[in-house]
């Protein structure tokens, strides 16, 4: 649900990140939060919390499919390639992703499997399957790692391009040090799809318990975040990042040098943007444009009497 849809009947409010950051210049011993840093005036609400595990559903895959109608404008799409995945609210050993072979384009809410740690499919839209391989890929993320709630994983070409040299991306620009650090990291091995428990599990192990973006070699990219709107947008930032490092990577060919952001920087501009509050904000934009060209035709999910099919 875009920002805009939000009434406040449907939600309580969130309680301010506990994430640290520089001290206001007003007053040195108070701390702000990275979204009371960025926001000049009356901050920015933070994210939503809701009376019930119905409303918290309906609206987690409301923005899901929105983020799947983002990333088709922004043509991540490579036929039945690439998924989403957000852990349930109520039931955290299931998680809800696409079904097999729509376009991320035409989804909505209602349109999402609800899959559990066994590969059953136990609830949501059972017209299609999931994508196998993005389940073995997608488990294994949430399982290894509870502080995740979403994952993202697509064919995009700038990632693909960038995923054949099996290297991080540098910080070459202040947008990629959202990436810096152990928030960053390269799965050095490609099997081909998918398709193993175990090549799942190897994935999970690369990305690490701090990674927010894994390049894949040979095959594409991976995000996540403790909501769905941040693991979309560090997606659409890591495809937009393998972009300019390609196009960088092409200047210093011709005898251009690079200039490299240094640790300090970098260190400093990843604390202040990898809140989860403010990289949940940095996606709403898109969602509020994708929500008004639909007319918020995504926004279709009715909670059933029971979520469980069997």
């Amino acid at each position: 649900m875009a920002p805009s849809a939000i009434t406040t009947s449907e939600i309580v409010p969130t309680p301010k990140t506990k994430q640290v950051i520089p001290k206001s210049k007003d007053d040195p011993t108070k701390e702000k939060t990275a979204l009371q840093a960025i926001s000049q005036g009356v901050c920015l609400p933070g994210i939503p919390l809701f009376s019930s595990y119905d409303k918290h559903r309906a609206w987690i895959l409301a923005h899901m499919a929105g983020a799947f109608r983002v990333f088709a404008r922004k043509g991540f799409t490579e036929g039945m390639s690439g998924h989403i995945s957000v852990r349930d609210p109520e039931y955290p050993h299931t998680f809800w992703t696409n079904p097999l072979g729509r376009h991320f384009g035409l989804l909505k809410a209602s349109d999402m499997v609800l899959v559990d740690y066994d590969g059953k499919v136990v609830g949501g839209n059972q017209s299609r399957p999931a994508n196998a391989a993005g389940f073995l890929i997608h488990s294994a993320v949430h399982k290894a790692r509870p502080d995740v709630d979403a994952a993202c994983h697509c064919h995009g070409v700038a990632g693909k391009a960038w995923s054949a040299f099996g290297k991080r991306l540098e910080m070459i620009n202040q947008d990629v040090t959202y990436f810096y650090g152990e928030a960053q990291a390269v799965y050095e091995d490609f099997g081909g799809v998918v398709l193993s428990e175990e090549e799942g599990k190897k994935l999970a192990a690369a990305l690490g318990p701090k990674g927010k973006g894994l390049i894949l070699r040979n095959h594409g990219l991976l995000t996540v975040g403790s909501t769905v709107d941040e693991a979309a947008y560090l997606y659409t930032l890591m495809e937009k990042s393998c972009d300019v490092q390609l196009r960088v990577e092409a200047a210093a060919a011709n005898g251009i040098p690079k200039i490299i952001v240094d640790d300090e920087a970098a260190a400093y501009t990843f604390k202040m943007g990898s809140d989860p509050e403010a990289l949940y904000w940095e996606l709403q934009p898109d969602l509020d444009y994708e929500y008004e060209m639909s007319g918020a035709v995504f926004e279709d999910y009715k909670a059933p009497e029971t979520l469980f099919t069997h």
